[in-house]
């Protein structure tokens, strides 16, 4: 597969937009490996490739192991997920699939348990913003060297 447009060639300006919002998102105070377990799930869902592996790799080098990262995409069957990362992500799952039926009351509910309003805001944030990095990945065919 052959990349089709470099967005970030034509486009720097979108390009620093978005990497604005994500130094935001890397100075909240949501944990490094919880922020690399949405990107992770998300990319799955999305068929990223190029991003599934790129924040593997991050997700690794924060500390995560390979067991967690390669149940994220069975994730609701297994035992190895906290509540608060299984919350993440049902969040993750619900926002990435929005057309289905959007966040539910029931996972926004455990997550307002867990997690104050800004955390939430937080987390919403994130997922959008790895959503909307897949789409310019999968639409522009990026393509994510093997780095092993």
């Amino acid at each position: 597969m052959q990349q089709r447009i470099s967005i970030r060639d034509l486009q720097p300006e979108a390009y620093k937009a978005m990497f604005g919002l994500e130094n935001y998102l890397n100075s909240t105070g949501i944990d490094k490996k919880l922020k690399e377990l949405i990107k992770v799930r998300a990319s799955q869902i999305n068929g990223c490739a190029y991003c599934i592996q790129l924040h593997a790799a991050d997700a690794r080098k924060a500390g995560e192991t390979e067991q967690r990262i390669y149940a994220l995409s069975a994730w609701w069957e297994t035992p190895i997920f906290t509540e608060q990362e299984k919350v993440v992500l049902a969040m993750t799952d619900e926002i990435t699939r929005i057309s289905e039926k959007g966040l539910t009351e029931q996972t926004y509910k455990a997550a307002k348990k867990i997690f104050n309003d800004n955390n939430i805001a937080q987390i919403i944030m994130q997922i959008s913003i790895i959503n909307t990095w897949n789409r310019i990945a999968v639409a522009t065919h990026m393509f994510h060297p093997p780095t092993e």
